[in-house]
């Protein structure tokens, strides 16, 4: 038997720790509703800066592996590679460029719904005939 000393010999009474057996949840949720607020103002802004009218339609989304690139016909028929205007052109030598002269990169073409079919099958036509196969027509889910 023990005593300690600096107390006058007096024993102390044995403390029984246990170990807490909860997890605290409280900064998690706080995190988490940070990440969220976060999250909500940016999801907006990923978006394409190019304001279209797209069609409509009931169509299933395609598995993508990896970013495609998005080529814009707004309604007034100007062309945009992403965000930039170029002409028609100009269309083939830069997704050549952006891509690295592979041709199996995925293309996106996004087209106002009052563009003539022709213009649209026109853009689509330079993108094909320079080899680029994998060329997709994006639209809106009702």
């Amino acid at each position: 038997m023990g005593a300690a000393v600096g107390n006058g010999g007096a024993r102390l009474k044995p403390r029984h720790y246990r170990p807490m057996a909860e997890i605290n949840v409280t900064p998690f949720v706080d995190v988490m509703l940070v990440l969220l607020i976060v999250f909500m103002v940016a999801a907006p802004l990923l978006t394409v800066g190019v304001p279209v009218n797209l069609p409509e339609t009931a169509a299933r989304p395609l598995a993508e592996d990896q970013e495609p690139l998005q080529v814009t016909i707004d309604q007034k028929g100007a062309i945009f590679l992403e965000e930039t205007e170029i002409t028609l052109a100009q269309l083939v030598p830069r997704l050549r460029a952006i891509s690295q002269t592979k041709t199996d990169a995925r293309i996106y073409v996004r087209a106002d719904q009052e563009l003539p079919y022709g213009q649209v099958m026109q853009v689509m036509g330079v993108i094909n005939a320079a080899g680029f196969k994998k060329v997709a027509l994006v639209t809106d889910r009702p």
